[in-house]
């Protein structure tokens, strides 16, 4: 078996614990190296306030989207909020409109 990448998401800021799924690890490997930096950035902001970026109606879950480029193609990084975790669920591809979302939640056990 290959040993998986790990990606840093700064131990150094203290507020909530984020917790990447396999999936988005996986996808995180497909993006550029200056789109994955700039998410890792976005992605210390959520561990202060994960609340600052949109939330994802039509859910009983409290899911949010921070919007993102990777080659000019639009996408969206999807993560949830149970506090003090936030789970970072998926990356979605900005045309397909979230019709994707429910599947990956029910994959992972949240529906």
């Amino acid at each position: 078996m290959v040993p998986r990448k790990t990606y840093s998401i700064g131990s150094e800021v203290s507020g909530f614990e984020l917790i990447p799924s396999d999936f988005f690890l996986s996808q995180l490997d497909h993006l550029d190296i200056s789109t994955r930096k700039r998410l890792k950035e976005k992605l210390l902001l959520i561990k202060i306030n994960p609340y600052r970026y949109k939330r994802i109606i039509g859910y009983d879950l409290f899911l949010f989207r921070i919007r993102f480029e990777d080659g000019r193609r639009e996408k969206r990084l999807i993560y949830l909020v149970q506090k003090p975790k936030v789970k970072v669920i998926c990356i979605l591809d900005r045309d397909q409109d979230y019709k994707d979302l429910r599947k990956f939640l029910k994959r992972l056990g949240y529906l």
